[in-house]
C-alpha cells in the first residue's frame, strides 16, 4: 500500500531552536497513524508544516506521489489536507452551517451564497459522521465535543484526504471520547488517511494502526502498533527507560495548614469542607462537571462563594481577590495554562518574576540580573526545556509552558499549592518530571492540592483522595480504600467499598 502523503527530510528552524531535523511521516489511506513523542518532541511543528502554516527549511511533501507544496493554510486545505486541533478554531457567532463553508460555500447563477444548498449540504455532512447536530444552531451554543464534530463536518466539506486530530480528546467527557472513537471509526472507513496525535497511551493503542515516534525535532521509528507496547514506545520517547512514574514517599504529613469549611457558592458547589496537612499532596477527583476547578478557583479568590470559612494555620481569612489569595500564600497554577496562566509575548523570565517583583527590584526599578537568577532556580528544577530564558513564552510547547507557570508561582514561597490537571496535555518524560517536582516540594514542607482526571495519577501521588460529584464531596479515600474502582464509583454515585 501507498501513502497518501510522504514527509521526508523536513527540517524548521526557529531564532535559536531547531524544531525539526530531517523527520518522516507517512499516512495511509483508510489507516490511522499515531504520532507520538514529548513536549517538544516537534509534533506541533510538524501539523504546521502539513497544513502550510511553516515552511519547511528543507525536505519533500509528496501527495499521491506527486512533490507538492503548501505555501498556504488555504492551499493545504484545497489540496485536501486538514486539522483538527485541541481547540477549535471556528466562530461563536456563526451558525453551525457557515462555519463548515466557511470560505468556500455555494453559491447561486448570481454570486450570491446559496442559504439552502449550505444548509441542506450542512445537515447531509453531519449525518454522514452521526453527529446530530442542527445546521442553523449558533455554534457558541454548543459544546466542546459538537464543536470537534462541526470542525470534522468542515473537513469533510473541502473533501479532505488528510484529516490531522490534534488532542481531540482533552477537554472531552468519557461519553465523549467513545463518540469520538467512533467518528474516526468512520473515517477510517471513508479512506481518509489519519494522524492522530495523544499522550494517552490508552486512546492510541485502542485506535491507532500504525505509529511513529519523535524525540527533540528527530524522526526515531515507526511501525505497526500490533508488534509494539508501551514500554517500547516509551523508551523511544524519551531516550531512557520510565520504569517508576510515581516517585516513593516516605515523608509523615504534618499539622494543618488550610482548613476549609462550609465552603459554598450559589450554583457551582455547597458544603466543601476539608483540611490540608504540610507536606501532604491531596487529590481531589470527580467526572467532568463535579465542580472541583470551581472549588480551587474560589479558594484562589478568582470567584467568591456565598459563604463558609477558609482557615491558614489556624487563621481565619477572607479570600475576595487572588492577591489576597497569594498575600495568604495559596496559589493556583490553572489548568488551562494558555488563557490563565502563561502570559504570551512576554519572555520566560518575565513570566516566571511577574508575581515576585518586589524580591527582583530595588528602589521600584527591576535589576535584571535577579531576575534571570530568579527565574534559572525554579525553571531548572523543573527540568525546562527552551533555548533561553529570553525566549518567548508563547513559542514553547503546552508542556513546557505548564512549568512555566509552575515556575511562576513557586518563586512566590507559597504555603499551598493548587495544581489543576498538572499533567494534563503534557508527555509522559514531562509528567515523571514535575511529579519528581511535587514530591520534591510536599517532602520539603508544602502543602499541595492536586486535582486531576487520570486516575493513575490520583492514585499514585496523593496521600489521600476527596472525590467530587455534582458540586459536593461525596467521598474520601485513604489507605487500602484508594482503588480505581472506589473512586468511579464514587464519582459516579455508586455504593463503594467500605
Amino acid at each position: 500500500m501507498q501513502p497518501v502523503l510522504r514527509l521526508r527530510g523536513i527540517a524548521k528552524s526557529f531564532p535559536g531552536v531547531k524544531a525539526l531535523s530531517g523527520v518522516e511521516l507517512d499516512l495511509y489511506p483508510g489507516q490511522v497513524t499515531a504520532l507520538i513523542g514529548e513536549n517538544g518532541a516537534g509534533k506541533s511543528t510538524i501539523v504546521k508544516v502539513l497544513t502550510g502554516i511553516y515552511q519547511p527549511d528543507e525536505g519533500t511533501i509528496e501527495l499521491n506521489g506527486a512533490a507538492v507544496r503548501f505555501p498556504s493554510a488555504d492551499a493545504a486545505a484545497k489540496a485536501g489536507v486538514t486539522a483538527i486541533h485541541q481547540e477549535t478554531v471556528l466562530f461563536d457567532d456563526l451558525t453551525v452551517a457557515e462555519n463548515i463553508w466557511l470560505g468556500h460555500a455555494p453559491r447561486t447563477a448570481w454570486g450570491l451564497i446559496d442559504r439552502k444548498a449550505t444548509r441542506d449540504g450542512a445537515a447531509r455532512l453531519l449525518d454522514s459522521i452521526g453527529a446530530k447536530i442542527d445546521p442553523l444552531a449558533r455554534l457558541g451554543d454548543l459544546g466542546i465535543a459538537s464543536r470537534h464534530m462541526v470542525a470534522i463536518a468542515r473537513a469533510l466539506s473541502i473533501e479532505a484526504q488528510v484529516v490531522v486530530l490534534d488532542e481531540p480528546t482533552a477537554a472531552l467527557s468519557h461519553k465523549e471520547i467513545h463518540e469520538l472513537y467512533e467518528l474516526v471509526e468512520k473515517l477510517r472507513a471513508q479512506g481518509k488517511a489519519i494522524l492522530f496525535i495523544s499522550h494517552k497511551f490508552d486512546e492510541v493503542f485502542r485506535i491507532a494502526d500504525r505509529y511513529t515516534v519523535f524525540r527533540d525535532g528527530q524522526f526515531v521509528g515507526a511501525g505497526l502498533m500490533a508488534e509494539a507496547t508501551e514500554g517500547q514506545l516509551v523508551q523511544m520517547m524519551v531516550g531512557r527507560s520510565v520504569d517508576q512514574i510515581f516517585p516513593a514517599r516516605t515523608h509523615q504529613p504534618g499539622d494543618p495548614v488550610l482548613t476549609v469549611a462550609g465552603y459554598s457558592h450559589p450554583t457551582e458547589f455547597a458544603d466543601i469542607g476539608f483540611t490540608l496537612r504540610r507536606g501532604e499532596i491531596l487529590g481531589f477527583y470527580g467526572l467532568v462537571g463535579a465542580g472541583r476547578s470551581e472549588v480551587m478557583q474560589a479558594l484562589f479568590g478568582i470567584t467568591k462563594p456565598s459563604k463558609g470559612a477558609v482557615k491558614i494555620e489556624n487563621q481565619v481569612r477572607v479570600i475576595r481577590s487572588t492577591a489576597e489569595a497569594v498575600e495568604a500564600g495559596i496559589v493556583y497554577v490553572p489548568e488551562d495554562r494558555g488563557r490563565q496562566g502563561a502570559v504570551k509575548g512576554l519572555p520566560i523570565f518575565q513570566n516566571v518574576t511577574l508575581p515576585s517583583l518586589g524580591a527582583v527590584s530595588k528602589a521600584g526599578f527591576l535589576k535584571l540580573a535577579e531576575e534571570f537568577a530568579l527565574a534559572r532556580s525554579y525553571t531548572q528544577r523543573l527540568d525546562l526545556r527552551a533555548a533561553a530564558l529570553d525566549q518567548d513564552v508563547g513559542l514553547l510547547s503546552g508542556g513546557n509552558q505548564q512549568k512555566v507557570v509552575i515556575a511562576k508561582w513557586l518563586a512566590t514561597k507559597p504555603r499551598v499549592i493548587i495544581l489543576d490537571e498538572p499533567t494534563k496535555g503534557i508527555d509522559i518524560g514531562s509528567k515523571a518530571a514535575v511529579h519528581a517536582f511535587m514530591a520534591e516540594l510536599a517532602a520539603q514542607g508544602l502543602a499541595v492540592i492536586m486535582v486531576s482526571s487520570e486516575i493513575p495519577e490520583v492514585l499514585g501521588m496523593s496521600d489521600r483522595v476527596i472525590v467530587m460529584r455534582e458540586g459536593r464531596i461525596v467521598d474520601e479515600v485513604a489507605g487500602d480504600r484508594m482503588t480505581p474502582e472506589n473512586l468511579v464509583r464514587a464519582a459516579a454515585g455508586l455504593a463503594v467499598a467500605a
